[in-house]
């Protein structure tokens, strides 16, 4: 399993929030690359950066930070936050991006993202399925949709989607724990696929110890992303070298 450390960037500066919500801002660093170098010294080769003005602009915004971090570590990144054009797709990957997430984008315009995956290929792509009270929820966690989870995914999974993050917005930044039954029944549901191609899920969202890593291993998470429980000293960069 992938251990992948989240750095959401407000204003060029890592910040965390609380169930998406922007008033709860927390900055814990002004210098972002200093924290990548960080995670890389420790032996991290994944980082999940998320541009959070740019999902409230719904535009990419914090590019420069994507390419500064690109080309002074090693480290392979998946981006997101305000993806919504062919243009915001090429500054990311021409920033440095590995990879880029799209969310609202695969609910407001299926068509366009679906383009997205055959241009790019599904090693390129991964499907935002951020959900709130089983609903899909869009434009930066602020709207709920009317589509439901399990079928969201399973519709783009069958269209050729491979890497999937999901994150339950009630557990988000919370640190009580992921929703392991949610990602116990996406696995489940998406296991037998047609095409012959399981999806890998990215578990991210409510991560408190290491405790919980075990459990997302044992589902058959492929990655799991990080963010407060490493900000706030609840799991020690050191506590992941048996991941690495």
């Amino acid at each position: 399993m992938r251990i992948i450390p989240a750095l959401d960037i407000i204003e060029g500066k890592c910040v965390r929030l609380t169930k998406g919500n922007y008033s709860t801002k927390k900055v814990y660093n002004e210098n972002p690359l200093e924290v990548a170098k960080e995670f890389e010294a420790a032996g991290i080769e994944y980082l999940h950066l998320v541009d959070l003005d740019g999902a409230k602009e719904k535009h990419i915004v914090n590019y420069k930070i994507l390419e500064q971090i690109a080309s002074k570590t090693n480290l392979k990144i998946d981006f997101g936050g305000g993806m919504k054009t062919n243009e915001d797709l090429y500054i990311a990957f021409n920033s440095g991006a590995k990879q880029i997430t799209g969310g609202s984008i695969a609910v407001k315009d299926p068509k366009a993202f679906q383009n997205w995956i055959l241009k790019y290929g599904s090693q390129k792509i991964i499907l935002g399925a951020d959900s709130k009270d089983g609903k899909i929820a869009i434009n930066g966690w602020k709207d709920n949709s009317n589509e439901d989870i399990l079928p969201f995914i399973r519709d783009y999974q069958k269209k050729g989607i491979q890497y999937v993050i999901c994150t339950d917005i009630s557990k988000d930044g919370m640190l009580e724990g992921p929703s392991f039954d949610l990602y116990k029944t996406i696995i489940q549901e998406n296991s037998n696929a047609s095409n012959g191609q399981s999806i890998k899920l990215i578990a991210s969202g409510g991560v408190s110890s290491v405790d919980d890593l075990d459990i997302l291993k044992d589902l058959g998470c492929e990655g799991v992303i990080i963010g407060k429980a490493l900000y706030e000293g609840h799991i020690q960069l050191r506590d992941l070298e048996r991941y690495i």
